[in-house]
């Protein structure tokens, strides 16, 4: 099977190369905006695309011959430049639909997100049919639900396209410490200092669905192997909670309403002091958890690896600043993000080159 992959160099898409590669019987073509070394994953053919602009023609000679799209593709920074994220995230998907139907390619998988779901009620898992309206507030919740209007127009068309949606939850592993240091610290932070965290402060009332990226790489491989229609949501048991991350870190729990945890979020991220905008701590508050029947029955989906073990690996992996060879997982240290900043300025409000 001849299958392409955008953002195959991110965490999700590393892993799923991974796999890929593991099977043994895949074409595989990644789709980046910088291509990693050839080393890092042998046998994967590199197309050089940046999914935020215009470049049809590219993008369509990537795709002719293709069985399958994997589209996985998304921005998480800079997070002050809200225009680029939704060209890249909204006006990505687009570009990748509009190819899929003009190559005619059969079966697209589509790397949705817990984040498209409209605002919980209350800590009942819910199925594939809760409403994907997003979180208003927040800017990448927004976004996945945009996309997944998208995602109803090209399903209404005769195009014969079979759409896949996977809505996992927070999606960790070790390799991307590194990044999810640079999307969520200051530059002058080092990654050791999470070896000495005394208290954190948080709502105990969190609580968010996480899954391991291996694991969501295997339920896109066997959605690719089924040729699978429809949403499928993913996670792991139990739920991470306040508790249990101020366990994975060693620290106090010390109770903050999320409201005034917003506002100290927000006044930091308006003055540039730290990259997390706002609306991921509404997010956090407002997602629902996740009922994965339908990935069981219809997959034969399970996770492998539970939340509290996910949690703890990306724990470690953000300690030891642990990355992988691309340029989305690459190494992240003080006085590289502080040169960085210094020449391109500060990663939250940086502009992609």
């Amino acid at each position: 099977m001849r299958v392409v992959v955008t953002g195959a160099s991110g965490n999700i898409g590393s892993a799923l190369l991974r796999r890929l590669a593991r099977d043994g019987h895949h074409d595989v073509v990644g789709v980046v905006r910088r291509p990693p070394p050839p080393e890092t994953h042998p046998g994967v053919r590199w197309a050089a695309v940046d999914l935020s602009r215009e470049d049809t023609e590219v993008l369509r000679a990537t795709f002719q011959g293709a069985d399958a799209v994997v589209h996985l593709a998304w921005g998480f920074q800079p997070s002050h430049r809200e225009a680029y994220l939704r060209a890249l995230g909204v006006g990505g998907t687009s570009r990748v639909l509009d190819a899929v139907a003009a190559c005619g390619v059969r079966h697209l998988v589509h790397m949705s997100s817990v984040g498209a779901y409209s605002p919980k009620r209350d800590d009942a898992p819910v199925d594939e049919s809760w409403p994907t309206g997003g979180v208003r507030t927040s800017m990448y919740s927004r976004h996945k639900s945009a996309a997944e209007r998208l995602l109803d127009l090209a399903e209404q068309g005769d195009s014969g396209i079979v759409v896949t949606r996977l809505r996992p939850g927070i999606v960790g592993q070790r390799d991307a410490g590194s990044a999810l240091l640079r999307y969520g610290l200051p530059a002058v932070v080092p990654a050791a200092a999470l070896r000495h965290v005394p208290v954190l402060p948080l709502d105990r009332g969190l609580s968010i669905p996480l899954v391991h990226a291996d694991d969501v790489a295997d339920a896109i491989v066997r959605a690719l192997d089924g040729t699978v229609q429809g949403a499928f949501n993913l996670a792991a048991a139990p739920p991470v909670t306040a508790d249990t991350i101020a366990t994975a870190l060693g620290a106090r729990l010390v109770h903050v309403p999320s409201a005034a945890l917003r506002a100290a979020v927000s006044a930091s991220w308006h003055a540039h002091l730290q990259p997390l905008d706002p609306g991921w701590v509404d997010m956090g508050f407002a997602v629902p958890l996740l009922d994965t029947t339908r990935a069981l029955t219809e997959l034969g989906w399970m996770p492998s690896h539970d939340a509290t073990s996910v949690l703890a690996e990306v724990v470690e992996g953000m300690r030891d600043a642990a990355s992988s060879h691309s340029q989305v997982l690459r190494p992240r240290t003080v006085l590289g993000g502080l040169a960085r900043a210094v020449r391109r300025g500060p990663v939250s409000n940086r502009r992609v080159t």
